[in-house]
């Protein structure tokens, strides 16, 4: 395999500089109110050279989110491991991405705002890293249902997808309501057993 180039090294380091520059400034002032200008200025450089790497603000911003979502599902894979049931399974991935978060909730705040935009939320929301997230919820249903936990004919992929929307739904609690990660685990136990309870073999 052969080295990267100079030119190719300069790329991936400027590259970085304004990912790194970017998030930053995402997470102080939102989506909306960091602008190229800005970023550029932060990363040390000029507008062109970020414009030679992303095509804009959104192609930033979506690479900065996959990035995360990556290192998310990771994260909420290995909290699942060894989990003895998927209630608790569950609810550890719930977990670990809200902890995930916590530090950085101006970023999250940033995320639901492109997440949801007409323009440039279903992209984002549907972009593989992203996918894979459901994919873990319905690999711990699909375990549960050969465990004999669960109905096997219980429409796990319908189910999978409302425990997304559900763990998406209690961002807003931490974000603006000022919930903490207890007050966030108490609410996801909850609502994971009423999207088991169905499931559940007799």
């Amino acid at each position: 395999m052969k080295a990267p180039t100079r030119r190719a090294l300069a790329k991936q380091q400027t590259r970085a500089k304004v990912l790194t520059a970017a998030r930053r400034l995402f997470s102080e002032q939102g989506y909306e109110g960091a602008t190229i200008r800005d970023i550029a200025a932060a990363a040390g450089m000029s507008t062109g050279a970020v414009f030679a790497n992303f095509t804009d603000k959104s192609d930033l911003f979506r690479e900065i989110m996959l990035t995360d979502m990556s290192a998310l599902a990771d994260a909420m894979s290995a909290a699942a491991a060894g989990a003895p049931s998927a209630e608790q399974a569950l609810l550890k991935m719930f977990m670990a991405g809200y902890a995930f978060y916590q530090t950085q909730l101006p970023l999250a705040r940033a995320a639901f705002s492109v997440g949801w935009s007409p323009q440039d939320g279903p992209a984002l929301r549907s972009a593989p890293p992203v996918q894979v997230l459901h994919e873990l919820l319905l690999g711990e249903l699909n375990r549960a249902a050969a465990r004999g936990e669960i109905g096997a004919d219980a429409d796990l992929e319908l189910r999978a997808h409302m425990l997304f929307e559900t763990y998406l739904s209690n961002y807003p609690q931490a974000i603006f309501g000022g919930w903490n990660l207890a007050a966030l685990e108490a609410r996801s136990r909850d609502q994971i057993r009423i999207l088991l309870a169905g499931a559940r073999r007799s």
